[in-house]
This record gives C-alpha cells, structure tokens and sequence, in this order.
C-alpha cells in the first residue's frame, strides 16, 4: 500500500499485569500487547483509516514473529520492519501501581534492535516522498540508529509533515545536555514537535509550556504542542497559542495516552484540520486511551473520540 505516514523508532512488547495496584513483585500473570512510541502511534493513525508503517527492527525471536503479526493485524505496514542478528526483541514490564503513572521496566540490553537502524534499512525514496514522517527523541539515543536518524532528517529537508516527538526517557541516555544537544538538533529540521512539560525542559531548556512552545517556533518549528496533563494542552503557531481543556476520564493506565495522542495528531495533520480542532480531537484520543488497559490495543476509532467529544 500506499503510506500516508511513516513512523521510525521504537518497538517493543508489552506485557501489562493482570492485577492493578500491586507491585511487580506481587504480580502473577500479565497479559502482551505490541508496544513502543513509534509503532503505537502509527497503530492509533491506522485505527482513525490512515495508511501507516513503522521504519524499525526486531530481534530474530519469536516476539520479532508476533511485532509482525500484530502490526499486520492493525492495518500497519510491517514492510520496513528489519531483523537484528544476535539481539532479541524488546520487553517490556509495568506496574499498575500508580495506573496513572505506571513505573515501566525495559529489557533493551545491551542495545535494543530498534536502535541498530542503518542507512541500509531506510527507505530513502519513502523518506522523501511520505505525506508525514514521524519521529523520536529516543530514536537518537544511541548509534547507529542517531546518526541514520540524523540522515533522514537531512534527506526530508524540513518537508511539511515532518514531526518530532520528543520522547525523553531519562533511562536511555548517560547525561540530559546530550539529550537536550541531540534532541534539539532535530528541532532544526522538523515542522512539528510535541510532547510533555519535563520533556519540553529537556529540548529547550524550560517547562514553561508558553516559554518552551516560544522557543520551538524560534527555531523554525510551526506548530509546538505541549501537553500539560491536567491543565490541557497548548497548541502554538507563528500565529497565536490556544489552550484546549483536558477531557476528564477515570484513568486505568496511563501508559499510551500519549501515543493516541499522537496517532490522532497525524490524522489531524493530514486532514488539514485548524490547530485547535487537532488539539481537541487528540486530546480525547489520549484521554480514551488513558481509561483503558494496555497501548495499542486501545487506540480509540474515529466513532469514539468524536462521542467522547
């Protein structure tokens, strides 16, 4: 198929605990989902009728087997998915324990496939060519995968949509100014970025959401997003900034309201919808999202963000 967005980044499989607000040590069973920002993004964009695919890798393991199968099943495009020999596919642990803010346990060592992405696995002509490029603040958090992300930059040459998440997870990098210094460099080069007040601090330096969203549209970006939990989320342009009221929701897990966010922002984006409308819209998609169990398997239709709304 024709893609309409290309994600690139991480993947993983979940494995979410069947029992809420008990420690992982008191767990029992746990039930697996496809995981990972990129690939539940892309997942959240294919549930709202988007063509997507997912520029990542695997290990040579049965959960490579089931990221495939479970991409497939989604509508997502598993074409772009590589192998890496000798790794093994990423788990992932959570504890429902807050269900809002779940602590999350990875196993990516010693480095994790999606990270071994080389200028032989990118898609250079799609890379060009995609109507939207998405990609992650983790995505430069180590090599190779920094430098060929860095590439794809450069080749996209700031073409509209080219999106950042900032995605700064503080365990996947040795120091925060070189994941400010790596995850501002790619602000240089994309038309949108969006993410959270802790990860507005690491790109540009303050978690002030007006301050950080100023300072993203000083560099060239034209649409800044900065989502502010209870507070809403802001939305900025070179031609004013509005704040959309957060959609209350009885949270069962917190994890991958962000990504529905996201998948809900690349349909927005594509549709040509006015930054507001895409606020709102992606808003509900995440608050849907944090009231369910699991991440892609919970990403929202059309039909239910638009009753939420």
């Amino acid at each position: 198929m024709t893609l309409e967005a290309l994600t690139i980044g991480r993947v993983g499989v979940d494995l979410y605990p069947e029992q809420s607000g008990v420690p992982l040590a008191g767990v029992s069973t746990f039930a697996k989902s496809l995981g990972g920002t990129a690939t539940n993004v892309a997942v959240a964009a294919a549930r709202l009728g988007r063509r997507t695919g997912v520029l990542t890798k695997v290990g040579p393991d049965g959960f490579g087997d089931y990221v495939r199968q479970a991409l497939t099943g989604f509508g997502v495009s598993p074409d772009h998915v590589g192998t890496s020999a000798g790794l093994r596919t990423p788990v992932v642990f959570c504890a429902l324990d807050p269900p809002a803010d779940p602590p999350i346990l990875f196993y990516r060592e010693p480095i994790a496939p999606d990270l071994t992405l080389t200028d032989a696995d990118v898609p250079w002509d799609l890379v060009e060519s995609v109507p939207l490029l998405w990609v992650t603040g983790t995505g430069v958090s180590a090599e190779p995968a920094r430098g060929t992300q860095r590439g794809v930059l450069e080749r996209r040459g700031r073409r509209e949509h080219t999106v950042l998440d900032l995605d700064y997870r503080a365990g996947f990098w040795s120091d925060v100014d070189i994941a400010r210094a790596e995850i501002g460099w790619m602000l240089d080069h994309v038309t949108v970025a969006v993410g959270n007040r802790t990860e507005a601090e690491v790109a540009v330096g303050t978690a002030d959401p007006d301050q950080a969203a100023a300072r993203m549209l000083a560099r060239g970006v034209r649409l800044a997003i900065i989502k502010k939990g209870a507070d809403g989320v802001l939305i900025a342009t070179p031609d004013g900034s509005w704040t959309v009221p957060p959609q209350p929701v009885e949270v069962v897990c917190g994890l991958g309201a962000g990504d529905g966010f996201g998948g809900a922002l690349i349909h927005g984006l594509l549709s040509g919808w006015e930054p507001v409308r895409i606020a709102r819209y992606a808003n509900a998609a995440g608050a849907l999202v944090a009231s369910r169990l699991a991440c892609a398997d919970a990403m929202p239709t059309n039909e239910e963000i638009e009753e939420l709304l």
